[in-house]
C-alpha cells in the first residue's frame, strides 16, 4: 500500500501562490515638471518686455550703465516731445504735479524717481521738471536714457 502524494489539479504546483505585481516606482518623474517650467520661462521671457511703462518717448542715448534694481516699483515721470507730462501712465497738468508728487512721496518708502524726457525737449524744461520733483519730495532723481550713445573716449558706440 503505498501512499502517494497527489499534486494539485494541473496548475503546475502553483496552488496557493499568487502572481507578484511589480513593485511601485519610488522615483519621481521630473520630465513633465521640467517641461512645464520651460514653457513658463518662455512665457515670462516674452511677457516681461511688455510690462514696462507704456508712454512712448524717444530717449537720448548715453554711455552710462544701468542702475541697480530696487524692491519697490520705481516711480516714473515722463515728459513727451509734445510737452505732455505723465506720472507712470496717468497724464497730469503742471499745476497738479507738485501736490500729486507730495501725496505719492508720503506713501512711498523710497524717494527715488525716474525722469524720462524725450531727447527733443529743451534742457531748461527738463531742469524745471527736476525742480518740481525736488519740491514734491523726491531728492533721488534718475534720468532714464537709452544705451549706445557717444562715450567721449574716441570710440562712438
Amino acid at each position: 500500500m503505498g501512499a502517494g502524494v497527489i499534486k494539485g489539479g494541473g496548475n503546475g504546483g502553483r496552488r496557493g501562490r499568487r502572481r507578484r505585481r511589480p513593485a511601485a516606482m519610488s522615483e519621481i518623474n521630473v520630465t513633465p515638471f521640467v517641461d512645464v517650467m520651460l514653457v513658463l520661462l518662455i512665457i515670462f521671457m516674452v511677457a516681461a518686455p511688455l510690462l514696462t511703462v507704456g508712454v512712448p518717448v524717444e530717449l537720448p542715448r548715453t554711455a552710462a550703465t544701468a542702475l541697480p534694481t530696487e524692491q519697490e516699483e520705481p516711480l516714473a515721470i515722463t515728459l513727451t516731445a509734445d510737452g505732455v507730462l505723465t506720472i507712470q501712465t496717468t497724464e497730469v497738468s503742471e499745476t497738479e504735479l507738485i501736490p500729486r508728487l507730495r501725496a505719492i512721496a508720503a506713501e512711498r518708502a523710497d524717494d527715488k524717481v525716474y525722469l524720462r524726457a524725450d531727447g527733443a525737449i529743451p534742457y531748461e524744461r527738463v531742469v524745471q521738471i527736476m525742480g518740481a520733483l525736488n519740491a514734491g519730495g523726491f531728492r533721488n532723481i534718475g534720468l532714464v536714457t537709452d544705451t549706445g550713445g557717444p562715450s567721449f573716449d574716441g570710440r562712438d558706440g
